[in-house]
């Protein structure tokens, strides 16, 4: 599969089922003031910091505006499958969607960047570039052909290079394997021999089990354990480089959107960045509970890939992006400019602040209390 053939398989899929779903919508309720705005989104009911978040940032939403906008969430599938929720909102199915950009990677390889890249930003880099950088600009430029304006709503933190059937130990080892991945980090797994399957997360669970993958990555510990991979891998490899944090956004058309007074925008902007936060808080705390569970109670092994094989990863990654964006439109050079750029900035600070300090944390006093 060529590098355009990758980018542009999710998007048509996508594409097609929400297209096909768009005529069973129920029309949005507008009375009296009040707007009713319907949100589909890519993951199961009440999943764990991804379906929770969304109803969360939905109540807030409904709360905050007095009930004068309220959010009716819908679960991947109820209304247009886990890769049809952008295109829904694109199409006016509904007006707003809960997922993660990448997921559309299809429609401009730009969008991979609101989510995550490869050794790019952790969760606060990530805020800060979005609502402090050029971030929300460039999205917002990016998306206006497609008539959405979006938000970060959530974040999952770093995530796991994923579970594995057998161990890893040099880049040969993932020559033939078939890895369930998303985003650019499917194509640099791709450039080291893996053959690359895209799938919504609540399929996971199978495709493991049958043999359809031989690995997978999803999210991190809280998550992975809710859909029980440990079930069917017991090689748990962490951390990995293709989702150094993951932005989920709540995107919303930009017609409704412009038709919002000025309160109710800020309304959906604050629910949206307290929800973020709140989202990052719930991950720290619930990734360091269920790293414990994996290992104590199911006997996972939990490592990271040998040094030889982070550096084949790096090495296709520098390869990548530079093809990516030597290949790409202005727009797009300009966002993994702007992207990588304050990457490199931040770095040159970290490297005497959070970086040097959890380093000596970890080798500190242990406080057992």
């Amino acid at each position: 599969m060529d590098r355009r053939s990758f980018l542009k398989g999710s998007a048509a899929a996508g594409a097609a089922a929400a297209a096909v779903a768009a005529s069973n919508f129920p029309a949005p309720a507008i009375a009296q003031g009040k707007i009713e705005w319907r949100m589909v989104t890519s993951w199961p009911k009440n999943f764990p910091g991804l379906g929770t978040a969304a109803e969360s940032i939905a109540q807030k939403i409904t709360t905050m505006s007095g009930g004068r906008l309220t959010v009716k969430v819908f679960a991947a599938g109820e209304l247009v499958p886990a890769f049809g929720a952008f295109d829904a909102v694109q199409q006016g199915a509904a007006e707003a969607y809960h997922s993660a950009a990448y997921y559309y990677g299809g429609k401009h390889p730009g969008f991979h960047f609101f989510t995550t890249a490869p050794y790019g930003l952790y969760a606060a880099e990530q805020f800060a570039w979005w609502a402090v950088g050029d971030g929300e600009k460039l999205q917002d430029e990016l998306y206006a052909p497609f008539g959405v304006k979006a938000f970060p709503a959530v974040n999952t933190c770093a995530q796991a290079v994923g579970w594995f059937a057998k161990e890893i130990n040099t880049p040969d080892d993932l020559k033939g394997l078939k890895f369930r991945t998303a985003g650019l980090n499917a194509e640099i797994f791709r450039r080291l021999g893996c053959n690359v399957v895209q799938l919504p997360g609540g399929e996971i669970f199978q495709a493991m089990q049958s043999g359809t993958v031989d690995a997978a990555d999803w999210v991190g510990p809280w998550n992975d354990l809710a859909f029980g991979l440990h079930r069917v891998a017991k090689n748990y490899y962490t951390p990995g480089i293709g989702e150094p944090s993951a932005t989920i956004e709540m995107g919303i058309g930009k017609k409704h959107w412009d038709e919002l007074p000025d309160d109710l925008k800020a309304i959906v902007r604050q629910a949206a960045y307290s929800d973020f936060q709140e989202g990052v808080g719930q991950f720290i705390v619930r990734n360091a509970a269920a790293i414990g569970t994996l290992v104590n109670e199911h006997g996972v092994k939990v490592r990271p890939f040998p040094d030889p094989v982070y550096k084949a990863l790096g090495d296709a990654a520098e390869s990548f992006i530079s093809e990516l964006s030597g290949g790409g439109d202005d727009i797009l050079k300009r966002i993994v400019k702007s992207y990588y750029s304050f990457r490199n900035s931040s770095m040159a600070w970290q490297q005497h602040a959070e970086q040097p300090y959890l380093n000596i944390r970890a080798a500190g006093p242990k406080f057992a209390v």
